[in-house]
């Protein structure tokens, strides 16, 4: 059993002061694997000051110095991506597709900071002005579990390139993760105190974060209900805050589209990250004079998704991250048979041939309607909800009829009639037809799925301020 008790403050590992010990798990078997040393709030003050400490000369710093750092911090990533793919699978349980992919983007991340950075002019004129982009200081990064080594390096590369610095409070259920990146980013050899990492409680190193005078910037990735927390502490000292937060993401599939294709690919956004995953599309829009034969694709899509070890290349679907997180999940789909939605595949218990671990059934709900507690609330696991509609104009209502808008997906034959419902819906990102992501591309929500946006020049602007100098 594995012992993780260091943090990483001013480039070194170090002791820290707090003193708890929390359980690390195997999610696919339940089984304690270690233990992770937790920070407290005297470890979260010490690693702010470090970073303040670090941030003036590092302010100073040119583009390709921080490229430079940015590139060897990827090299370094990539080095242990074998590790890195181990350790997802070991602790957070995604299947080995999805760790696969999780460990590319941890480094690819880093890569896309760095392009972003040597085309970004941080001095422009703006009639008789200079304006120039200036760093704003220490930022607290505050990482969920569901990716936890991707928003590291994503949050760090962001802070790197516009010359800030860092105290990041990574998530205490993802030390095994959290303890390969610290190893990897320190071969960089970025200057000590620009990064940091504590590991420890939302409660304790995270509220610090939020409330200290000292740092200028929350990011933060994560619950609804924390981003509410975080921005009450913060306003007290006027932090800028990115809060990528939940979300209830619609699935349009209009009338002519092609159901071979719209269902799995339905699933597959539904079920992405072992629906565990804050983009996941959970609500599929049907038109109701389509909605069996659409219920009798599903059935047949269903056949390819399978939950359970996530080590077998044929699994889809892997264990919920805790037992916790498994009640809930089970909770949730009580309350959907409650509300009388009708079952379409699925239900509570362990899937068949599984007999440990935190896994769930795939399941899938029809005859929805879209004031139902399965429809309204986020669930964070396979769990997807088919609610019938009209016509398209009654799709963008029902889609739209959310406090989310986080992410939405658009299937139809008609691609151009896709775009124009894309564009009514309201949503920081829409995908038509499963087109793949673009990395550079402004990732963040409307309404309660949070502030400010990622990725890109978007992002690399969230950690700047504009200052005008006339004369």
């Amino acid at each position: 059993m594995e012992l993780i008790d260091k943090v990483y403050i001013d480039g070194a590992l170090v002791t820290p002061h707090g003193a708890e010990l929390f359980d690390l798990h195997n999610p696919a078997t339940a089984e304690v694997i270690g233990q992770v040393r937790l920070g407290d709030e005297v470890d979260a003050r010490t690693a702010i000051a470090a970073a303040k400490r670090a941030f003036p000369q590092f302010a100073r710093t040119g583009k390709a110095e921080r490229i430079g750092w940015l590139e060897r911090m990827a090299a370094a990533v990539t080095a242990r991506a074998a590790d890195l793919r181990e350790a997802v699978i070991e602790e957070y349980g995604a299947p080995a597709a999805r760790a696969e992919w999780t460990t590319a983007y941890a480094a690819s991340v880093l890569r896309d900071a760095a392009r972003t950075l040597d085309h970004y002019d941080f001095s422009r004129r703006i009639g008789t002005a200079r304006v120039t982009m200036e760093p704003l200081g220490v930022v607290g990064v505050i990482t969920p579990w569901n990716a936890n080594a991707g928003f590291i390096c994503s949050k760090l590369a962001m802070v790197i390139a516009s010359g800030s610095t860092a105290v990041v409070k990574p998530s205490e259920m993802s030390a095994l993760q959290t303890r390969i990146v610290i190893e990897a980013l320190h071969e960089a050899g970025v200057p000590p105190g620009v990064w940091n990492i504590v590991n420890g409680r939302g409660e304790t190193v995270g509220a610090e974060l939020a409330r200290h005078p000292d740092v200028a910037k929350i990011s933060f990735t994560g619950s609804t209900a924390t981003g509410r927390a975080i921005l009450r502490a913060g306003s007290e000292t006027f932090k800028r805050t990115t809060l990528e937060l939940g979300g209830k993401s619609p699935m349009v599939i209009l009338d002519d589209a092609d159901f071979a294709t719209a269902a799995p690919l339905a699933l597959q956004a539904g079920f992405m990250n072992s629906g565990q995953a804050c983009l996941a599309g959970t609500r599929i829009l049907v038109q109701r004079a389509r909605l069996q034969e659409f219920e009798t694709a599903v059935v047949a899509a269903l056949q390819h998704c399978k939950a359970g070890d996530p080590r077998d290349p044929e699994t889809a679907i892997g264990p919920m991250v805790s037992r916790r997180q498994w009640d809930r999940v089970q909770s949730y789909i009580r309350e959907g048979e409650a509300e009388g939605a009708r079952l379409l595949a699925g239900g509570t218990g362990l899937p068949d041939g599984v007999d440990r671990g935190w896994f769930v059934k795939p399941t899938v709900f029809t005859d929805v309607r879209n004031d139902m507690v399965i429809a309204r609330e986020e669930i964070f696991g396979p769990v997807l909800a088919i609610i019938p509609y009209e016509t398209a104009d009654d799709a963008v209502a029902i889609a739209n009829d959310t406090d989310y808008g986080l992410h939405a997906y658009v299937v139809g034959a008609d691609v151009e009639r896709a775009r124009r419902v894309a564009d009514r819906l309201v949503a920081g990102r829409v995908i038509i037809n499963g087109a793949p992501m673009e990395p550079l591309a402004p990732f963040g929500g409307f309404k309660h799925s949070g502030i400010g946006r990622e990725n890109g020049v978007f992002g690399l602007e969230a950690y700047l301020e504009p200052k005008a100098v006339m004369g």
